[in-house]
This record gives C-alpha cells, structure tokens and sequence, in this order.
C-alpha cells in the first residue's frame, strides 16, 4: 500500500485521489489556525514558494483533535490560513488523526515509521500529555507532525510538531535530486529516530 492509494476530501468535500501527486515529494501536515505552532504555516509557504518549480506540494490536512485548535469550517480555516500566512499550498477538508473516526490515509501513515522527536519534542509532550489521554505509541500527539514523502509514494520521515519547515528543507532538497536521507537524532534522546 502506498499514500496513492488513499482518496481524500478537499475543502469542498470533493473527493481527490491522492495518486494525482505520484512523482512528486509531498509533505503532510495535521494543521491547525490557533496552535502555539500555527506560525509554522509561514515557514511551510516560504518552503512552497522555494519549490514551486520543482515536484514538490504540500498537503495540508486541518485536525481539531488537540484543544480545539482548528475551530471553523473548512473555509473560514482557509481563509485564515490564506490571510494570515498567504498560504497557497492545498489544504483538505478537515479531519481527524487518531480514534475511530480517524481519516483513513492517517491510519496508514502513523504505521509507516517513527517519529523522528528532538529534546524540545520530548519536553513538549511531557507538557501536553495530560491534554491527551489515550494516546497510544504510534498516534498522532499533536498539530503540526508532518509527514515526508518521496517520488515512489514511500513515507521516508515523520517528524515532531516542533521540527520546522526549515529544518526539513534539506531533506527535502535531497529527495527532490533522488538522494536517500539520513536523519540524525538529538545525542541526548535515541527513542523514535529514523
């Protein structure tokens, strides 16, 4: 199975084959517009305008799962994103990312590989675990995770909430010349590294 195989809803409600990105790096996200990291949604346009020319999207894909933090409808919560932060990547329809409920393509990919987390994700978790009870090991812990996907539709990477656009931009740039990646992790911190 791959991320081809999924199909999903856009902010109509339509329904969009996601095998209309094969060949391209993508990059998923759970966002949200009243996060602590809702600014990221700057870096990620800034990563978009970077590769605009190259095989590269973005797919953003709004959770209101932790605290509330995407309330609205699918078009007030583009709205905001566009106004804001001048978004111009897709954004889908809202789901969630975890529970019986969860959109299908999420339960796929939080089997595809471990969260790479730094120091700062494990302090942040310990900070947010009381606002999320029954997380299990492999379920989504918070906006912003982002998924790394290369050309074949392979999931190569799973990152942090708190890593940002910026920090991934490398890996992405190899991904674009068909390079592997390595990720390393935080000396500190060994659990969940790819």
């Amino acid at each position: 199975m791959k991320i081809y195989d999924f199909t999903v809803k856009d902010m109509e409600n339509n329904d969009v084959s996601l095998s209309c990105y094969k060949g391209k790096v993508l990059l998923v996200i759970n966002g949200a517009t009243g996060c602590g990291f809702t600014p990221q949604y700057d870096g990620l346009q800034k990563l978009y305008d970077k590769y605009a020319h190259e095989v590269f999207e973005i797919l953003d894909f709004p959770s209101n799962q932790f605290l509330g933090q995407a309330p609205g409808t699918n078009e007030e919560i583009a709205n905001f994103c566009r106004l804001n932060f001048g978004t111009e990547f897709k954004q889908f329809s809202k789901i969630e990312v975890n529970g019986p409920n969860e959109e299908p393509l999420y339960k796929y990919l939080k089997t595809t590989t471990e969260e790479f987390r730094n120091q700062e994700s494990v302090d942040f978790y310990n900070r947010v675990k009381k606002h999320t009870p029954g997380i299990k090991e492999n379920d989504i812990r918070w906006n912003f995770t982002k998924f790394l996907i290369d050309r074949e539709g392979n999931v190569v990477a799973r990152f942090a909430p708190n890593i940002t656009a910026e920090e991934i931009d490398e890996h992405i740039e190899c991904l674009l010349r068909n390079e592997e990646i390595e990720i390393a992790c935080h000396p500190d911190f060994s659990q969940g590294c790819i």
